[in-house]
């Protein structure tokens, strides 16, 4: 009850407090505890039985007597303030101000917890987002509205990659608003410090939301962090009816942190130990973009994901993978050979492409240029593993131009500037002149009317 304090715990084990049921209690209403000093903890109902409630502290459970603590049920789930100043602003992972000013002014509050969207109120995604990077753009197309992730490994650089994407972003032949949520979960300070930066000396800062929950941070409050910037990414996007892209890391954070939880609640276990219903919970995260139908705002979704070992079929990539709508694939080979962004085309795919480009959308070679530049590459593949056995000299003329082809498409398609913001057209344009090295006649994926109109002519 609510102004009502109940004296006593039942037992303390780690995040988790067990405090004995009181009525008209429910799941993840919000609960204030005091210790003898009377120090206030925030913490949320995770389960309830006839006789207890398990309550999940956001911080340390140091300090917390059995005997003499106080437990109060507030009667209301966790909300975040949201209003028209939220744009600019940087809160921590339960949306309280780190960036020393006010908190925002507003009287609407909304609860963390979400829902997803009702599959039969959605709108079905369509819209070309131009990133600027050619191997995203041309290979693998962000749609608004679309779910699409980054499957990264740890010392590769997805940070800087989304980083880019935020400042870069834009919705072609539209003059709508176009903001930006950004969620870290569990990052270093350098690495708060770098986005923090990296927007306000591109002057993007005005235009993004950030909720961050450094590694310092106690570990459970990573479960709230995405929670709070989705619900500010709902509030812009179906209230104020702008375009929202959200951009959470590290999800592999998040999903240890609800390992932790797990364990201590003594569940049992699935793979690698982590929670049966680690695929539920990640779906109504992901589930929580799209565009709704009378509404004028969507949201887009990358979420990034450092894969333990590299190993995508980890499972919170294989999850991940089921539950989105494709996946950009960093590559360490690439990195390591100085290739930023190190975008590993093969493994990558943009599902709802297909959707989004061609003729009135982006240009109409789109779809099967990029087809070709799959294929082409694809070979480079198989040629590369035939010369390492016979030696590159006793392959066919043919074969050494995939070579060549193979070469520029890293350093110059794959590869470009931080700052580098490349036009659809530049790389569309860019894409033909690689496959001008190659024979017309293998270009087979493509019209002919398309090869004669932007195959460039030779000298």
């Amino acid at each position: 009850m609510k102004g009502v304090e109940y004296k006593g715990l039942n037992s303390v084990d780690g995040p988790i407090v067990v405090v004995k049921s009181r009525k008209n209690v429910f799941y993840n209403e919000i609960v204030c505890v005091r210790d003898r000093n009377g120090e206030k903890k925030t913490g949320r109902v995770i389960d309830l039985s006839e006789n207890a409630a398990v309550v999940q502290i956001f911080g340390t459970t140091t300090g917390l007597d059995l005997n003499a603590t106080s437990v109060e049920f507030l009667e209301e789930p966790m909300e975040l303030r949201v209003g028209q100043g939220l744009l600019g602003r940087v809160f921590n992972g339960l949306g309280q101000p780190i960036d020393e000013l006010p908190q925002i002014v507003s009287s609407t509050k909304m609860n963390v917890n979400g829902m997803p969207i009702n599959p039969f109120a959605r709108v079905y995604p369509r819209d070309f987002i131009q990133t600027g990077i050619s191997s995203i753009d041309g290979m693998n197309t962000l749609i608004r509205g679309q779910k699409l992730p980054i499957f990264s490994g740890n010392g590769l650089p997805h940070n800087r990659l989304a980083a880019q994407i935020i400042r870069q972003a834009k919705i072609l032949n539209s003059g709508e608003d176009f903001v930006m949520v950004f969620a870290g979960m569990g990052i270093k300070y350098d690495q708060a410090q770098f986005f923090i930066n990296s927007f306000e000396e591109s002057g993007v800062l005005s235009k993004v939301v950030m909720f961050l929950s450094l590694a310092d941070a106690p570990s459970i409050e990573r479960i709230i962090t995405p929670r709070c910037a989705l619900t500010a990414a709902e509030y812009l996007a179906y209230e104020k009816g702008m375009h929202v892209l959200v951009v959470m890391s590290d999800m592999t954070n998040y999903c240890e942190a609800l390992r932790e939880i797990s364990t201590t609640r003594g569940e049992v276990p699935g793979r690698k130990g982590y929670p049966g219903y680690l695929y539920s919970d990640l779906a109504e995260l992901y589930e929580r973009a799209g565009k709704i139908k009378g509404s004028k705002g969507s949201i887009t979704q990358i979420p990034i994901l450092t894969m333990p070992n590299d190993d995508i079929s980890h499972p919170i990539p294989d999850l991940t993978g089921y539950i989105t709508e494709g996946q950009i694939v960093l590559s360490r080979e690439l990195a390591q050979s100085g290739i930023y962004p190190p975008v590993s085309a093969l493994p990558s795919l943009s599902r709802l492409m297909k959707d989004g480009i061609g003729e009135g959308m982006t240009r109409e070679d789109h779809s099967s240029l990029a087809a070709q530049l799959f294929a082409s590459y694809s070979k480079v593949k198989s040629i590369r593993s035939l010369s390492a056995i016979i030696g590159e000299e006793e392959l066919s003329a043919v074969d050494r131009q995939y070579l060549d082809f193979g070469n520029a498409m890293e350093s110059q398609f794959f590869s470009q500037g931080e700052e580098e913001n490349r036009s659809i057209e530049e790389t569309l344009d860019l894409g033909w002149k690689l496959l001008s090295l190659l024979p017309k006649n293998e270009l087979y994926r493509i019209k002919s009317e398309y090869i004669e109109k932007y195959l460039p002519k030779e000298e």
